[in-house]
């Protein structure tokens, strides 16, 4: 097995602002991965909060898993050995998604056959940042002049407080009004229980699905008092990384985003998925600052996803990788062996 590491540059069509921050540009890792004259490939999105902040950290990271020798290992015992290496999931990621694209390739299947399940068939949201009305109105206004769009998903939890985040949504409803598009809302943690309370109750009486992320990680314990008697459902993601977070909150939450980055790739998802089943939760997929590689990968196991949120690759300029595409409104995969997307030759030949 030979691995090779691309280091790439990405750059957003459109800064993306959330709650945390401003988010233009990154550096991403891509993962090379030759057996047998298959090659596949995987990525990595780097993210401190997923356990590596730049691309140098996520490259000294695989290189040291990639020393520990991984050649006779099955997929299920390089994901132990990554947890045992302390591998950031970020990092692993990338490697975990060309090890499935290989697989799949070998046995000459479209990963999402490969592991048994159906085709992509819900429609992605595409993503609004916090940004001033006038900017919201111009980018609502370009996303929805394609036919194609199904559902916005809006960030709030403004740093400029909650009257900004009503001036920011209540402009998304303006500019929508004309249009059968679903709406979402995620905070990204930006909100105090008692700003929350309020904005979902407000958010409730103007089309809102759900509400993702209300309350900062580690205020989960205060989730209970939002959940009884909630008006919109409740999803949460920055407090949902691994399988085991899902049965420490299902009590107080409707359903669970998870997203390769930041659960390590599609070994931990599959497991996320499947424990939140088993509590009758909702699912939801999302991205961080991904290409088509990772995107195409997260399209793969969408098929049993009931809300998709994987569209960072539309707002890229220029998507490095090759592979998935929006048809009628969905993220859709190639149907090419694997996960059917790879780096452009040109990134690094």
């Amino acid at each position: 097995m030979i691995i090779n590491l691309h280091k790439v540059n990405l750059k957003k069509k459109y800064p993306l602002q959330i709650s945390r921050g401003i988010h233009s540009n990154s550096q991403n890792i891509f993962v090379e991965l030759t057996k047998d004259g298959i090659t596949s490939w995987g990525e990595s999105a780097p993210g401190l909060n997923e356990g590596a902040a730049s691309s140098f950290e996520v490259e000294d990271a695989l290189k040291k898993l990639i020393d520990s020798d991984l050649d006779n290992l099955s997929i299920y015992e390089i994901h132990k050995r990554s947890k045992d290496l302390n591998i950031p999931p970020c990092a692993y990621a990338a490697l975990d998604i060309a090890l499935w694209d290989w697989h799949a390739q070998k046995a000459q299947m479209p990963l999402y056959q490969f592991l048994g399940l159906p085709c992509p068939k819900t429609p992605t949201s595409l993503t609004i940042g916090i940004n001033p009305p006038e900017l919201i109105k111009e980018r609502v206004e370009i996303i929805i002049s394609n036919p194609e769009v199904k559902a916005l998903k809006i960030k709030l939890g403004s740093p400029d407080g909650i009257e900004y985040d009503k001036l920011i949504y209540s402009q998304v409803l303006d500019s929508t009004k004309n249009s059968d598009i679903s709406i979402r809302v995620d905070a990204n943690g930006g909100w105090s229980l008692e700003e929350a309370k309020i904005m979902m109750k407000w958010l409730s009486e103007r089309k809102a699905e759900y509400i993702e992320q209300p309350l900062v990680e580690g205020d989960e314990d205060k989730l209970k008092y939002l959940f009884e008697g909630r008006p919109l459902p409740i999803f949460i993601d920055e407090s949902c990384r691994f399988s085991e977070d899902v049965s420490r909150h299902y009590h107080y939450v409707d359903g669970v985003n998870l997203k390769l980055m930041k659960c390590g790739g599609i070994t931990e998802a599959i497991k996320i998925l499947n424990v939140a089943k088993s509590h009758n939760l909702k699912t939801m997929i999302g991205c961080m600052s991904e290409s088509s590689v990772s995107i195409s990968a997260g399209a793969s196991i969408s098929g049993i996803i009931d809300y998709v949120d994987l569209d960072s690759h539309y707002n890229l300029d220029p998507d490095p990788s090759e592979g998935c595409s929006m048809v009628n409104g969905v993220t859709m995969i190639n149907n090419k062996p694997g996960h059917g997307s790879k780096l452009k030759t040109e990134n690094y030949a």
